[in-house]
């Protein structure tokens, strides 16, 4: 099964990860992971005046932050994975991604919000679902 596992290196992405590891089904070599986790651009006006390499490598570190804790948890399970840093809105990219990427699922962690804050806040789990054609496990 090729699996996209998105995570934002929150106490959620854990919980996730946990999760996995509880159930056999879902982590282990018979699997093909990606992991994608997805970078707030710059605001126009700051990123205007900084030259793109120094961008590239503020993208690439803020990505690194993030992958370097995932990195060593898979890597003491013998499990490798691909990792994909993208820059822009999650929502929209973790649903392209799946989608361009033919994956035959897609697991994330959900924060959980009430239904009037998703509403209000916007919610990446609601416009993955939204967007995405791939089966989606939440974890929360």
């Amino acid at each position: 099964m090729k699996i996209l596992v998105a995570v934002d290196g929150s106490s959620y992405t854990k919980r996730m990860l946990a999760y996995l590891s509880a159930h056999d089904e879902w982590l282990g070599g018979a699997h093909a992971y990606s992991v994608i986790h997805t970078v707030a651009p710059v605001p126009q006006r700051a990123a205007a005046v900084l030259d793109k390499q120094t961008l590239k490598d503020y993208y690439e570190a803020e990505a690194e932050k993030v992958f370097k804790p995932i990195r060593t948890y898979f890597g003491r399970r013998g499990i490798a994975a691909e990792y994909l840093a993208r820059v822009g809105q999650a929502g929209d990219l973790i649903a392209g991604v799946a989608k361009k990427g033919d994956f035959d699922l897609l697991v994330m962690g959900s924060r959980g919000h009430g239904a009037l804050a998703g509403l209000v806040m916007g919610s990446v789990a609601t416009k993955v679902l939204a967007n995405c054609d791939t089966p989606v496990l939440l974890i929360r």
